[in-house]
């Protein structure tokens, strides 16, 4: 309904005799209307959605907080230092928009000539005299009228904190004089919320200098016009619009898109006194007012919502009526009433709750449209970043995935090439230990049977005498062990070496083929450069500690001589013998159903023996007379010329003999007696000594595949150090894949309380 109607509705009788001043129910009319506005006010849609936008830029800092400190953890390959750092750009950003937020309301201004009634709005709307108005009071300075959370009432000048208490306009207007400010300065007024619903519902009031006091209006603009909602022209209806009031306009035009413009015509019950003249200036008011907001301001496209933001009022009637309402009196009271009167009271509520829609829907798209786009750029661009990272985490995830696999392949197929190499290694140093056993026992036999020719090389100088001879032996001990073990390492040397140095290769190359390639080149073969050369544990002098030479002279055919010649012969007759029986009783003890084969007991050693000594007793007690007896009986049988001949010979025999018994003689029987004992010593000890040279063989072949064995070992724990590793870092891709997941599910949730903010705020204003 347009201005011009709604006015000639009221005034042709449409509202009912029933609200006369007489009855006295213009009170009860007054006070139901507002209550059904306060009911389904329009400024509530900006309460909630001021309550919600706050609640859901609180959701958002927080996942930007979280976010932030879920990529400072991160690996650096999955997010870099920009990455980060505009994260918290955003969490900065966030907190101002906050702060922003939540000190954001519904802001309007009131401009207009110099007592037009600006501050007489003001009051009227808020139902309470705040600010100073009417005779004597001119407002000189830009005064902003915003809620108390607290309930106290205050004034703060705009280069101070400091809370002024006021308590009254009184208070107000002295404290206003009282302060030197410019123009441009502005005040603030902090008025308790309980006593006016407007600022309950977060609209601030900003009343202005008159327009015409400065021609400063671009600082006004920039300073106090920016951000503000609704604009309302306070104009004189007993006079047209004015050039600079149209000029300051056009001025707010030109830097806001399309600003939202109401003009009240205030002081309309001065046209009581001219009735005649009522509807036609009216008309005119309405047409230039209309006009300068279609055509030449062009902010309003069509003329009947142009109509809708004219109207025509009286503010000192309006704040009076709401005034005695409060005090519970006839709404008159105190009021000339002139014809028309509850008309421009209907006609300011119809305007108040044109501009309560028209705020709350700016306010919500002024204040809330761009930081909801804001909102929704920067958890789009998180849940971007999420998303990345969790497709990053995934792909490096299923890599590590391939990776594990691969190392326990590798390390079960090393285990196993292990054992099989093992088997190898052992059964080829099992087959060298044999065969260096055989040679070498083969080789010490054939040393033991040249053994004399060894012997006989030793040319030190020899004497009977005790102490040269234990040096002789000494030195002849030293001979004899120098003599076999090089002749031994020259036959035996060069072919052990040859074979331990290719089973050393073998198992080297066998320990390379088994490491993986990564460790192939940073294995060192435990190798020699020289030859292996094996150890031959015997001493000659430890071999003849038992040894004790007989060189004293012993003529050959001697008694003595003779007879144990002959027992040594039987002796070692009867040994063999002896030796042959009990190999023969011990392989027939191999079968104990074979039948034992009793044999004659054969002359001992022992029985030899006792045989020589009574046979020497016998002749040695006997003495001379055996001999005469035994050469009288030669005498007779064969004649004293042979037995004289006999003697000669004999006699010569051993004087020969006796002459020839020099040191070389003596070093003669020494060394084949030495030769005889060493013989029988080193034949006891062949085995042991060809088993301890296969041990040699066996220990470096066994310690050669430890040290080679230690690589693969080596490698096998490296791998599986590196499997935990990768099994761990699995996890954590796998754990920060899920967070990141969650964190993008989160944006994916905030975006859509964002959109329904929009369809549920934004869209619907």
């Amino acid at each position: 309904m347009s201005t011009l109607a709604r006015t000639l509705s009221i005034q042709s009788g449409n509202i009912p005799q029933a609200l006369s001043v007489s009855n006295g129910l213009g009170a009860d009319h007054l006070t139901t209307s507002r209550t059904l506005s306060n009911t389904a006010s329009p400024l509530q849609i900006f309460v909630r959605a001021k309550k919600k936008i706050n609640d859901i830029f609180a959701d958002i800092e927080s996942y930007s907080e979280e976010s932030f400190y879920f990529l400072e953890e991160l690996p650096k390959n999955l997010a870099n230092k920009g990455t980060v750092e505009e994260i918290g750009t955003y969490v900065k950003k966030l907190q101002a928009i906050r702060y922003v937020l939540s000190r954001d309301h519904m802001k309007c201004v009131f401009f207009g000539r110099t007592s037009n009634g600006k501050s007489s709005v003001i009051n009227a709307m808020l139902r309470e005299k705040i600010l100073p108005s009417g005779i004597g009071h001119t407002t000189n300075c830009f005064l902003q009228v915003e809620g108390s959370e607290n309930g106290d009432s205050y004034l703060i000048t705009e280069d101070s904190d400091e809370k002024q208490n006021v308590k009254s306009v009184a208070q107000l207007a002295h404290a206003l004089c009282t302060e030197k400010i410019g123009c441009s300065a502005l005040m603030r007024v902090v008025w308790p919320k309980d006593k006016c619903p407007l600022l309950r519902d977060d609209v601030v009031f900003v009343d202005s200098p008159g327009i015409d006091v400065s021609p400063n209006l671009d600082e006004w603009i920039d300073k106090h016009c920016v951000d503000a909602d609704v604009f309302v022209l306070v104009a004189n209806a007993e006079s047209t619009l004015m050039l600079t009031e149209k000029n300051f306009f056009h001025k707010v035009s030109s830097r806001l898109s399309k600003p939202n413009i109401f003009i009240l015509n205030n002081r309309w019950d001065a046209s009581a006194n001219e009735p005649e003249y009522l509807e036609e200036v009216k008309k005119q008011h309405l047409q230039r007012s209309v006009d300068f907001l279609v055509n030449e301001l062009k902010v309003i496209s069509s003329k009947e919502e142009a109509e809708n933001r004219v109207f025509f009022v009286s503010a000192k009637e309006v704040l009076q009526a709401r005034l005695n309402e409060q005090k519970k009196v006839p709404i008159h009271s105190g009021i000339a009433m002139t014809e028309g009167f509850f008309g421009r009271l209907h006609e300011f509520e119809n305007f108040e709750k044109q501009f309560e829609e028209c705020i709350s829907r700016s306010a919500v798209r002024t204040k809330f449209d761009h930081h909801t786009s804001r909102g929704k750029l920067i958890v789009s661009n998180i849940r971007m970043c999420m998303e990345n990272i969790r497709e990053t985490s995934l792909k490096k995830s299923e890599e590590l995935q391939g990776q594990k696999v691969e190392l326990s392949r590798a390390i079960e197929e090393t285990e196993r090439q292990m054992l099989l190499v093992t088997k190898e290694a052992k059964n080829r140093i099992r087959n060298m230990v044999e065969e260096v056993e055989i040679k070498v026992s083969k080789a010490l036999s054939e040393e033991i049977r040249r053994l004399s020719a060894l012997v006989e090389e030793f040319s030190e100088p020899f004497d009977s005498n005790l102490l040269v001879l234990n040096e002789y032996k000494k030195k002849l001990h030293k001979h004899v062990d120098y003599g076999l073990v090089t002749s031994l390492r020259s036959r035996l040397t060069s072919a052990v070496s040859m074979n331990i140095d290719s089973a050393r290769k073998e198992m080297a190359a066998q320990i390379v083929n088994i490491l993986p390639d990564s460790k192939k080149s940073t294995v060192q073969l435990p190798l020699d450069n020289r030859p292996f050369e094996v150890n031959y544990p015997f001493r000659c002098d430890n071999l003849c500690a038992d040894f004790k030479e007989d060189i004293e002279f012993k003529f050959s055919f001697g008694v003595l001589t003779v007879v144990h010649r002959l027992a040594g012969n039987k002796l070692g007759y009867f040994s063999r013998l002896r030796n042959q029986n009990v190999e023969v009783s011990q392989s027939t003890a191999v079968t104990p159903m074979t039948p034992v084969i009793q044999t004659q007991s054969l002359m001992g050693t022992e029985e030899w023996s006792v045989i020589s000594k009574f046979a020497l007793a016998t002749v040695s007690s006997q003495g001379a007379v055996g001999g005469l007896v035994i050469g009288g009986f030669l005498m007779k049988t064969i004649g004293w010329r042979l037995i004289l001949g006999f003697g000669v010979i004999y006699s010569g025999s051993y004087l020969y003999q006796w002459l020839t018994w020099t040191n070389k003689s003596k070093e003669k029987t020494f060394k084949k007696q030495y030769v005889q004992h060493v013989t029988r010593q080193l034949r006891l000890v062949v085995d042991l000594i060809s088993s301890n040279c296969s041990h040699q063989v066996q220990q470096e072949l066994s310690s050669t595949f430890a040290r080679l064995g230690s690589f693969v070992d080596n490698a096998s724990v490296d791998m599986q150090d590196l499997l935990r590793e990768v099994e761990k870092d699995i996890e954590v891709y796998e754990s920060i894949s899920n967070e990141a997941k969650k964190l993008r599910n989160k944006a994916n949730f905030i975006n859509s309380e964002l959109q329904q903010f929009e369809e549920m705020f934004l869209q619907a204003s």
